[in-house]
């Protein structure tokens, strides 16, 4: 093509990408385009954050028989980002590090440097790692609140044993949560997010950090990329990041609330026109949301004046929230909508705490079952929430699940499980027509 028609399409380009955008927001009315090669490209911005994504290898030992002079061999590999180039520090998923020995970083110059672990989150499935190492990059981070829902993004890491790879997409979707129970307020992406990718930076067009690829959902058997991928927003990241650094673990409040997901049929059975919000299960007694009060029955509709999609939404605000935080939230009670002001308090270290009409044990949240509920007739008791990261989460106890018996004794009453989990944490529950046990203890 000759310079005149570059010039063309470029004008064409213009007016198409820049002129209608330009009244309807400030800043460049253009895409980026690279005069002396004729195309629109990020690469300027992307170049500088490229050097600072880095490949994570966890060695450990294989299991099955070993000698005590076994070497430890590579276990698992992802990816990871530079956040703090004058100290060394790495960010990552838990996941990807999770049962290692010790830990190698490959980056972009050709280095391999062994990694020290400063601690670890398996809520929000985060992991810092520290280097000592010259001439490190790093990646400038944005706050993920500044965010909107057809920004461009692009996914940097090292999936299926490539060197380091770059994708793009847009933001599919924000706030998304509900899909573990965990802290989670995920940024969904249609960028390319495969296996080997997990602890890589989600990056906007500048080349800066918002949020970090954890996982994705996939109708193909073998993990592959369909398009839906989540990452840890930098809104959380940062918070646990440093909570890491300063005391090499995470320090939670809470409000003391009990909190169930607004289902369609829940919704009708309080004959709400909407299905999306936190039901309070149950309010335990001198609690930062007794005080504040909420009452069994509430739905929970905007948190620090964010919207609650569901339970998952409320426990993504409270978990980032040490204590001593305040926190505003709206609720609906009798088709009243009304404003709480509560102080985020220490998390309680007891296992087992019995409320009136509700029952938080191991980190998972439990009640009576209803007709609403739909799990038919039999007696048994439900889940309603399970915090990521629990001993009740790490035991694979989910949201839905109906407690029919603790260490092979029937329970069918909130004071009947409460008594017996005293005791033991083998459960037995009803899961999707299956019956699965369950073994939880505090130490899990």
């Amino acid at each position: 093509m000759t310079r005149a028609g570059i010039l063309a399409g470029t004008a064409i380009a213009l007016t198409l990408f820049g002129a209608g955008a330009a009244s309807a927001q400030s800043g460049p009315s253009s895409l980026p385009f690279d005069a002396r090669r004729g195309v629109f490209t990020f690469a300027a911005g992307l170049e500088r954050s490229l050097p600072a994504v880095v490949q994570v290898t966890t060695l450990g030992v294989s299991a099955g028989p070993t000698t005590g002079e076994t070497e430890p061999t590579a276990v698992s590999s992802g990816s990871g980002v530079i956040i703090d180039a004058a100290a060394g520090i790495i960010v990552t998923n838990n996941h990807v590090i999770e049962g290692g020995q010790k830990f190698r970083v490959d980056m972009t110059d050709g280095r391999l440097v062994d990694a020290v672990l400063l601690g670890t989150d398996t809520a929000t499935d985060v992991a810092v790692l520290q280097i000592q190492a010259t001439g490190l990059s790093q990646v400038e981070t944005v706050d993920s609140d500044t965010l909107r829902t057809g920004d461009l993004a692009f996914a940097v890491g090292y999936p299926l044993g490539l060197d380091q790879t770059l994708t793009m997409g847009v933001i599919s979707g924000l706030g998304r949560s509900g899909m573990g129970d965990a802290v989670e307020d995920y940024i969904q992406t249609d960028a390319a997010v495969n296996s080997g990718n997990s602890g890589g930076p989600l990056l906007d067009s500048r080349g800066r950090l918002i949020g970090i690829n954890t996982s994705i959902l996939s109708g193909d058997m073998g993990g592959g990329n369909d398009g839906i991928a989540f990452a840890v927003p930098t809104r959380i990241l940062m918070f646990v990041v440093d909570q890491i650094r300063a005391n090499g673990s995470v320090t939670r409040g809470m409000i003391g609330a009990t909190l169930g997901s607004l289902t369609a049929e829940r919704a009708v059975e309080r004959d709400l026109g909407f299905v999306r919000g936190a039901i309070v299960e149950d309010v335990m007694p001198g609690s930062p949301a007794e005080r504040a009060g909420l009452r069994t029955g509430d739905v929970i509709t905007r948190i620090q004046n964010r919207p609650v999609a569901n339970a998952g939404s409320v426990q993504a605000t409270v978990g980032i929230a040490a204590p001593g935080t305040p926190l505003t939230l709206v609720y609906l009670r009798d088709g009243q909508s009304t404003t709480a002001r509560m102080t985020v308090e220490t998390e309680s270290t007891a296992a087992v705490r019995l409320g009136s009409s509700a029952l938080q044990a191991y980190g998972a949240g439990i009640r009576s079952l209803t007709p609403a509920d739909g799990k038919g007739d039999d007696p048994g008791l439900i889940v309603v929430a399970v915090e990521g990261g629990s001993p009740a989460a790490q035991q694979d106890l989910r949201a839905g699940d109906v407690i029919t018996a603790v260490a092979g004794e029937s329970v069918s009453s909130l004071s009947d499980l409460a008594e017996r989990l005293a005791d033991s944490g083998a459960l037995t529950v009803r899961r999707d027509g299956e019956v699965v046990e369950l073994a939880i203890t505090p130490g899990t």
